[in-house]
């Protein structure tokens, strides 16, 4: 694929706020090495409806359609997480590279079969705030021993969602067998920058609590019970030899939203900051330190897609470094951008806190 474009296919591409409309689209339109080849969803009004707004030369009805179609390059999956497996493994086996958003799967075992099933194969996986340029220049602080000896860190992080109300198409995020719950995105997605910046986590100490046991949505008037954890409050230790007490609170307003990472080392400190209601994987952060520094890169991708929400204002900023990282193994033949191998260590880390929750023991 050497100096052609990447021919994209985006399934779950819908004009109606969709995370793909919101950040895969914008991603993949500020980089010239890939072009929108087609979407689909599952019903051909939307699909026409989607290439139209998006500017997709094809559309389908039917995902696996998308999937076989040989001038498709990338495959990218961005549905609900319970549709992930029947899509990604059609197009391993159709021998395309894959872009999942998290979770990969809604069991481990699910994600741990793709990841096997992934071998030798081009995959991203949607932890994309891992990627944001001054998580990046964070962690090449660190390793080069900028802050001498790592002693401690200190996270905060908030996220809008998970509160006492939702809508009716976000019920599923409330169910335990949908494995999208608060922490499997919200808490994968915190930890996950902590390890990017911190190294991988050793040990976990952790309580969950179930806050909002009810929630009511708003579009319906109806009450619906939620099944997950909406609160973690954790101790980890870290392969940096430094310990970080980690608090993640949902449904918090958006004007209150905040994420902060403070790390402090013998011979000086660092701090991640931002302000995205939606949570650190989603927005843009910003690096300070008492030690000097080069600026992050500038991010491949700021805008907004065509159809998305202002709350979801930024969104394609990481999603677009994980595009790009994901071209230059492409282009050649490497695997360095985070893929289902990656997915696998995300939920099993995320297991590991449930375990330590439930049993009061570290993990």
């Amino acid at each position: 694929m050497q100096g052609k474009a990447i021919r994209v296919g985006i399934i779950g591409a819908d004009t109606k706020a969709s995370w793909a409309g919101a950040a895969h689209i914008p991603a993949l339109a500020a980089q010239p090495q890939f072009v929108l080849a087609a979407v689909a969803t599952r019903r051909e009004e939307s699909a026409r409806a989607a290439a139209e707004a998006f500017g997709a030369a094809r559309w389908f009805a039917d995902p696996l359609e998308l999937i076989h179609d040989p001038s498709i390059d990338l495959v990218t999956v961005a549905v609900k997480v319970p549709a992930h497996r029947d899509l990604v493994l059609p197009a391993l086996a159709a021998n395309k590279a894959v872009y999942s958003e998290s979770p990969l799967g809604a069991t481990i075992a699910q994600t741990e079969e793709m990841a096997e099933a992934a071998r030798g194969l081009h995959t991203a996986i949607g932890l994309q705030g891992r990627l944001n340029p001054s998580v990046r220049r964070a962690a090449e602080i660190i390793e080069a021993g900028r802050l001498g000896r790592i002693l401690s860190a200190r996270v905060t992080a908030t996220t809008f969602g998970y509160g006492p109300e939702s809508t009716s198409a976000y019920e599923y995020f409330d169910k335990a067998a949908a494995g999208a719950s608060f922490l499997t995105i919200t808490a994968g997605h915190v930890l996950d920058v902590v390890e990017a910046v911190l190294g991988q986590i050793t040990e976990i100490d952790a309580r969950t609590e179930l806050l909002w046991p009810k929630v009511k949505l708003v579009d319906t008037g109806t009450v619906t019970a939620r099944e997950v954890p909406d609160h973690l409050d954790a101790i980890v230790k870290t392969s940096s030899g430094a310990s970080a007490g980690v608090q993640i609170l949902a449904g918090v307003p958006p004007t209150d939203a905040a994420f902060s990472l403070k790390v402090r080392g013998s011979d000086g400190w660092l701090k991640l900051t931002g302000d995205h209601p939606a949570g650190v994987q989603v927005g843009d952060l910003t690096l300070s330190s008492s030690v000097d520094f080069a600026a992050p890169d500038r991010p491949v991708a700021t805008g907004t897609g065509p159809t998305a929400a202002e709350i979801w204002t930024g969104a394609a900023i990481n999603v677009g470094e994980v595009y790009a990282s994901l071209a230059r193994d492409i282009a050649n033949g490497t695997h360095h951008t985070s893929g289902f191998e990656h997915a696998a260590h995300n939920s099993r880390l995320i297991a590991r806190v449930e375990r330590a929750a439930r049993t009061g023991t570290r993990q």
